[in-house]
C-alpha cells in the first residue's frame, strides 16, 4: 500500500493514480494526512477490504510529505561505516547519534530550496521510517510492526551553522526551510520484497554522488526503533531518519558544496524519488 498527501489531502496511490481517503471512506477518516498515523490499524484495514473508485491523475509536484507534522523528528547520524570513516569518526556502539530535524523543514518531493547566505549546503540520502503503532520497550524482532512504512528523505545540512560554536548546532544547522524533503509516498514494509535491504542513490545534476544499500546500516530500522523506544516512546506519526552511506560533500577532497541551479535527486528502490532545485 501507497499513502500520499495530494495538495494537503490524504490519498491512497493505487495504480499510479491518486484515491481521495475521506471521500472515499464517506469521512470516515479525515483528509489530514498526519491524523491517520493515530487510527493505522483500523485504516490499513479499510483500505484492504474496500472497492476503491478510481482514483485521479496527479503530479508529483503536487505532494507534499507524507508525515508532514510529526510530533518527534529522530535523525540518526553516522549509521553507515564508511560514512563515518568520510566524516572522520569511529563508528558508534550502543546507541548511535540522535538529533532533530524541526517541523518547519519538513517538505514535500519535489521543491525549490533556498540556500543559506555564507553556508555550505550539503547532501545526504536516506531512507526514512514513520511509526504507525506507539513503540515503546519494543523489542527489535517486533520492531516492523510499529512501522507504517518507508519513505525518501533528504537530510539537507548547511555544514558552517551545525558545527559553530563551541558546541555543534546538528538540529539548527539541519533545519532551515525544506531542509527536509520526504516523499513521494509512504510505502507499507509488506510491499518490499525485503525492507532492510534497498538501495540508496543520490545524483547531482544527473552525477551520481551516492549509492549504498540499507543492509549496510550499522542499525537497521528495527533496531533503531527497538533502542530509541527503550529510551522514549516512538509516537504515531513520528519520523525516524535512519542515516546516509558516503559521498556526502564533507567528507570529499577537496570538500563541495551546493549551488544555486543545482538539482539534487534522491532514490530508494521499491520506493521512488526526490527533486529539489537550489537558489541564492
Amino acid at each position: 500500500m501507497r499513502i500520499a498527501n495530494l495538495s494537503g489531502r490524504l490519498a491512497l496511490v493505487v495504480e499510479g493514480r491518486a484515491v481521495d481517503v475521506e471521500q472515499a471512506s464517506g469521512g470516515r477518516f479525515s483528509a489530514d494526512p498526519q491524523a491517520v498515523y493515530e487510527r493505522w490499524e483500523e485504516f490499513r484495514a479499510w483500505a484492504a477490504s474496500t472497492d476503491l473508485p478510481e482514483g485521479v491523475e496527479f503530479g508529483l509536484a503536487e505532494l507534499g510529505s507524507p508525515a508532514p507534522a510529526p510530533r518527534q523528528t529522530l535523525a540518526i547520524g553516522l549509521n553507515y561505516r564508511d560514512h563515518a570513516a568520510e566524516s572522520g569518526f569511529v563508528a558508534p556502539e550502543g546507541l548511535p547519534p540522535v538529533f532533530t530535524k524541526f517541523v518547519t523543514s519538513i517538505s514535500g518531493p519535489v521543491t525549490e530550496v533556498k540556500l543559506p547566505a555564507d553556508g555550505h549546503t550539503d547532501w545526504e540520502v536516506e531512507l526514512v521510517a514513520v511509526i504507525g503503532r506507539r513503540a515503546e520497550g519494543v523489542r527489535e524482532a517486533d520492531a516492523w510492526t510499529h512501522v507504517a512504512g518507508l519513505a525518501v528523505g533528504q537530510d539537507i545540512s548547511e555544514r558552517v551553522s551545525q558545527l559553530a560554536g563551541p558546541i555543534p548546532q546538528f538540529s539548527l544547522g539541519k533545519s532551515f526551510p525544506g531542509f527536509a524533503p520526504i516523499g513521494p509516498w509512504l510505502v507499507t514494509p509488506d510491499e518490499f520484497d525485503d525492507p532492510d535491504d534497498l538501495e540508496l542513490r543520490c545524483e547531482i545534476n544527473g552525477e551520481e554522488v551516492q549509492k549504498g544499500r540499507t543492509r549496510d546500516l550499522i542499525f537497521s530500522v528495527p533496531a533503531l526503533v527497538s533502542k530509541l523506544s527503550a529510551v522514549l516512546p516512538l509516537l504515531p506519526g513520528d519520523v525516524v531518519f535512519t542515516g546516509t552511506p558516503a559521498g556526502v560533500g564533507l567528507g570529499r577532497d577537496p570538500q563541495r558544496f551546493l549551488a544555486a541551479g543545482d538539482e539534487l535527486v534522491s532514490t530508494v528502490e521499491g520506493i521512488g524519488g526526490l527533486r529539489q532545485t537550489f537558489v541564492a
